[in-house]
């Protein structure tokens, strides 16, 4: 197994797991780019966000909903957060396994590209 997530929810490497059920996975970012940096995964390997197949398109939603949850419990839902999904090599995704970060803990640029 090469995709380093797939080795993450297989016991394999380490990780700050935050939540985890039967279809998705959090941890930490171990390169965070803001003060909470926490990684939402399929625990299933999908490649990206344009390999989404017509009838997985549930899970994007379902990660959504447990970014909301972790927002809370980490304390950022007030102050505000971000979601980034980036999809494909140009779109900036450095792992090739669907992942959303979310972001927060501090003011974060308002500039996206």
């Amino acid at each position: 197994m090469e995709c380093v997530f797939c080795r993450i929810v297989a016991g394999e490497l380490p990780s700050d797991t935050l939540y985890q059920d039967d279809e998705v996975m959090a941890f930490r970012d171990i390169n965070p780019l803001a003060p909470t940096h926490v990684l939402i995964i399929p625990k299933r390997h999908i490649n990206s966000l344009a390999a989404l197949a017509d009838d997985e398109t549930a899970i994007i939603g379902h990660m959504g909903r447990v970014a909301n949850q972790l927002a809370r419990q980490e304390g950022i839902a007030s102050s505000g957060y971000r979601l980034v999904v980036s999809s494909g090599e140009n779109g900036g995704q450095v792992v090739p396994h669907l992942h959303m970060h979310l972001l927060g803990g501090r003011r974060l640029s308002d500039r996206l590209c």
